[in-house]
């Protein structure tokens, strides 16, 4: 495989099934726990932490990085601004991180309009990561029963969760949304009016301003 250049944020080719990492993560506990359920191939030079198709990728957000400042903002600004990926961040939100987390959620949902998905560990996040990649390998479908299907699979605590942060969803709210938007990436594409069906107006208003790209 092709080395790629420093910050190179363009398409790079992910077989079927595979996760193309960062070399840093060669050995991390984030990588051992995704080893033996998703093929994993180390690269030099990548900006994202993980591809998980040839235009999805992660930026992955650590404890560390969180306390030591705003220095993750450079990879995030870089792959959104790429018009080459869909960026997803995935941050630990940790007793020690948690203080560090509005300013990060406001840079990245609200200024840069990506996803983000808070974890409380890397066994999480590999759970986390693994999801997002069964979701890629699937085409977008109208039969119910794979609706039910990828509605349960994403009904896991760590994806529940984040939908539940969102400002008006809740406890009550969150698995009806999961039900009718299977995924954070529909979710976050749905309109005004088809998150009225499942929330009523006031809500929908609060959930589509929470995902809306500025521009």
């Amino acid at each position: 495989m092709e080395k790629k250049p420093p910050d190179d944020t363009g398409p790079v080719h992910v077989p079927l099934g595979h996760i193309v990492a960062n070399e840093k993560w060669r050995g991390s506990q984030l990588a051992q726990e995704m080893q033996g359920k998703i093929k994993l191939i180390f690269e030099d030079g990548l900006t994202p932490d993980f591809y998980l198709s040839n235009r999805c990728c992660v930026l992955y957000v650590t404890e560390a990085d969180l306390v030591a400042g705003n220095g993750y903002r450079k990879r995030l600004v870089r792959v959104r601004n790429s018009g080459n990926l869909q960026g997803i961040v995935v941050v630990e939100k940790t007793r020690m991180s948690e203080q560090y987390f509005p300013a990060l959620q406001k840079f990245t949902v609200l200024d840069l309009g990506m996803v983000l998905l808070p974890v409380a560990s890397q066994m999480e996040a590999s759970c986390l990561v693994i999801q997002l990649v069964q979701e890629q390998t699937k085409e977008p479908s109208k039969n119910p029963l794979l609706r039910k299907k990828r509605a349960l699979l994403l009904s896991e605590p760590s994806l529940l969760r984040t939908v539940q942060q969102i400002p008006g969803v809740g406890k009550v709210k969150a698995p009806l949304l999961l039900q009718k938007f299977p995924s954070i990436q529909q979710l976050s594409n749905a309109s005004i009016r088809e998150l009225e069906q499942v929330v009523g107006q006031a809500v929908a208003k609060q959930i589509h301003a929470f995902f809306t790209q500025p521009r």
